[in-house]
């Protein structure tokens, strides 16, 4: 008998503050995991804001509070894994809430799919782009142009990855992203030296991102979301109409 085939819902809440979107994502791991939803890859673009994972310093923050006020950034402390990054407009931002026990309960292996995705996808859009030995996440040269910070429960995955398309780079000097010293960040833009559309990058990454974890992504509202009273921000999203899928 045929295996079932894979299947990964994209939501899609528009921009989002760092906060309301965590809880979404919280939310949807417990759907997940009492198996209430299927496999979702929940993309947005947020405000600006400075997170910091559960294995990073505060020192790597080089803004004090008043240029944070005065960059309009966020800060917060969250539980993924990883040090310092920045969240901002321009940057896709792609949090696969997955069981990976249809992927063979390997972490490692599932971070190395993640990279594959923005590997891929900045090869479409001519960018040659690569893995470092010792490092995660994707690389133009010595540049980083694709963060990743993950966190699983009970083998269901939350939080992922950060693209840069057409981010404003300067929200990183005051940073030592990652907790890398040695190494710079860049952006699609930064890269080809010209205007890009974030809404296309999109669309390329969604399909490698189906191809790479091998699954159908599925377009049109999830009917399971349906009368989940209790998921506030959720739920607003519903009711708006802007919870979607391509």
């Amino acid at each position: 008998m045929a295996e079932p085939e894979r299947t990964i819902h994209l939501v899609r809440p528009g921009r989002t503050e760092y906060r309301t979107c965590w809880e979404l994502q919280r939310q949807l791991l417990d759907l997940r995991s009492g198996g209430a939803i299927g496999d979702v890859l929940l993309l947005t673009e947020h405000d600006h804001v400075y997170t910091i994972g559960r294995t990073g310093s505060e020192d790597h923050l080089l803004a004090n509070g008043a240029e944070r006020e005065a960059l309009g950034a966020d800060f917060v402390y969250t539980d993924r894994g990883g040090d310092i990054t920045y969240h901002g407009p321009g940057q896709i931002v792609g949090y696969p809430i997955l069981d990976l026990t249809a992927y063979g309960r390997d972490l490692h292996h599932y971070l190395r799919d993640l990279e594959e995705v923005a590997i891929r996808t900045l090869a479409r859009v001519g960018i040659v782009a690569t893995r470092i030995q010792g490092y995660t996440g994707v690389w133009v040269e010595n540049e980083k142009i694709c963060a990743i910070g993950v966190k699983t429960v009970r083998w269901i995955t939350m939080h992922g990855f950060a693209l840069n398309v057409s981010t404003d780079l300067k929200y990183f000097g005051r940073i030592i992203p990652c907790g890398i010293f040695e190494k710079g960040v860049t952006s699609v833009e930064a890269v080809l030296g010209k205007s890009v559309d974030t809404e296309d990058v999109v669309s390329i990454l969604i399909r490698e991102f189906g191809d790479v974890f091998g699954a159908k992504m599925l377009s049109g509202p999830m009917p399971e979301l349906r009368g989940m009273e209790h998921a506030a921000p959720l739920r607003e999203k519903i009711h708006k109409g802007e919870t979607h899928a391509w």
